[in-house]
């Protein structure tokens, strides 16, 4: 389907009224240069198992089941972690589901499950209420302090490095996402993998669909990117990838959750994998 094309079905979508549409239909679409980015995010991967232990951190988005999917196709020694923060949509915990199962099949790559510190979540709550983030900046961040934050030092805990699902289009503050970065102030001191780096959102979907990758159904509700059920919404057109998170703050400055810090370009190791 060509560019025009999604953009008619999108706008037709919304003019009838209709809540979704197939995101397959609707984005898929290689680059000119697919295979060739295909074999540099396996590369990716091979380098990333072979430098252990890494872990994959998925959110459950598109990006992060292809990756999981890549993990599984090439019997790569990656364990996939998940962070629950008890807020997610119900379509997110269903997936998670299926993927529990999915995985018994491929021992090579275990999932994980890291969730915050129940009483830390609950005395938040009780002190702030459960509008909080959306009273201020500060006491949003201090809410994935405790719901992402936390868990992710324990998932990451003894790691050598971790994998994620950044892309350079994703939004201005990922245009210069590495490949592979070593840098301190991005990668919390391990090596971070992001082996769809120079993929774009067609690119995604091209794969989805060539493969039939299990994917949540929130992407055919218009929701390309996918965090807390509260912190999320659909985009509509025009909007940039991530415009449905905290929509509610500024728009200046980056949309981050403080998993994936900003980092000056000037300053990262960057490395590409071997060919």
């Amino acid at each position: 389907m060509t560019s025009a094309a999604a953009v008619s079905l999108l706008r037709g979508a919304a003019e009838s009224g209709s809540p979704s549409a197939p995101a397959v239909n609707l984005h898929a679409r290689a680059s000119a240069d697919f295979g060739a980015k295909l074999q540099r995010a396996v590369a990716t991967l091979q380098a990333a198992a072979a430098a252990g232990p890494v872990k994959q951190a998925s959110s459950l988005g598109a990006e992060d089941m292809v990756i999981t999917h890549l993990i599984n196709r090439h019997a790569l020694p990656i364990t996939i972690f998940v962070l629950d923060t008890g807020l997610l949509h119900a379509e997110t915990l269903a997936l998670l589901e299926n993927l529990k199962a999915q995985q018994q099949a491929h021992p090579h790559a275990p999932i994980e499950v890291y969730r915050p510190v129940q009483e830390a979540a609950e005395q938040f709550v009780a002190r702030e209420g459960h509008d909080a983030m959306y009273r201020s900046i500060e006491l949003r961040k201090a809410c994935c302090g405790i719901r992402k934050m936390e868990p992710l030092s324990r998932a990451l805990a003894g790691q050598a490095g971790w994998i994620t699902g950044l892309r350079r289009e994703q939004s201005s503050a990922r245009a210069e996402v590495l490949t592979i970065d070593r840098s301190e102030e991005a990668t919390r001191g391990l090596t971070k993998y992001s082996p769809l780096a120079d993929w774009t959102w067609g690119d995604v979907w091209h794969y989805i669909a060539l493969h039939q990758v299990a994917y949540n159904p929130l992407h055919d509700r218009f929701y390309p990117s996918i965090g807390c059920a509260p912190c999320t919404r659909a985009v509509t057109l025009g909007e940039d990838f991530r415009a449905g998170r905290w929509w509610w703050e500024s728009e200046s400055g980056a949309k981050e959750c403080g998993l994936h810090v900003s980092h000056n370009p000037a300053n990262a190791k960057h490395e590409e994998a071997p060919a």
